[in-house]
């Protein structure tokens, strides 16, 4: 949980609290009950928008202490070329999809020796 998250959070509960307490306060003075109204407007408002905030996107990098030499990615079903943006990495395997005949395959480093 990020420090704006349990900000948000707290913010919205000492505002919720105060009005629950102005609520219930209207008793004595019923304009307290338009402070009540307000508290817990500002309160769900800041709610919404704490659960709203979107997670930051995850980059990834590699870096590899050598040259590197890029080698041609053929389907195995088809033997046709795999154009790069054909490849996506989902849930941490990458799979490639022909655009010839449609197969998916996943992407595997084959031995050096």
């Amino acid at each position: 949980m990020t420090a704006q998250k349990l900000a948000g959070y707290l913010v919205s509960a000492v505002l919720l609290f105060f009005g629950v307490i102005y609520a219930l306060a209207s008793s004595y003075n019923p304009t307290r009950i338009a402070v009540s109204i307000v508290l817990f407007l500002a309160a769900f408002g800041i709610l919404y928008f704490t659960w709203r905030r979107q997670p930051s996107q995850l980059v990834q990098r590699l870096e590899v202490p050598g040259r590197i030499k890029a080698q041609e990615i053929r389907c195995p079903n088809c033997s046709a070329s795999i154009d790069m943006d054909h490849i996506k990495v989902v849930e941490g395997t990458p799979l490639a999809e022909c655009t010839y005949c449609g197969n998916v395959f996943e992407l595997t480093e084959e031995p050096k020796w």
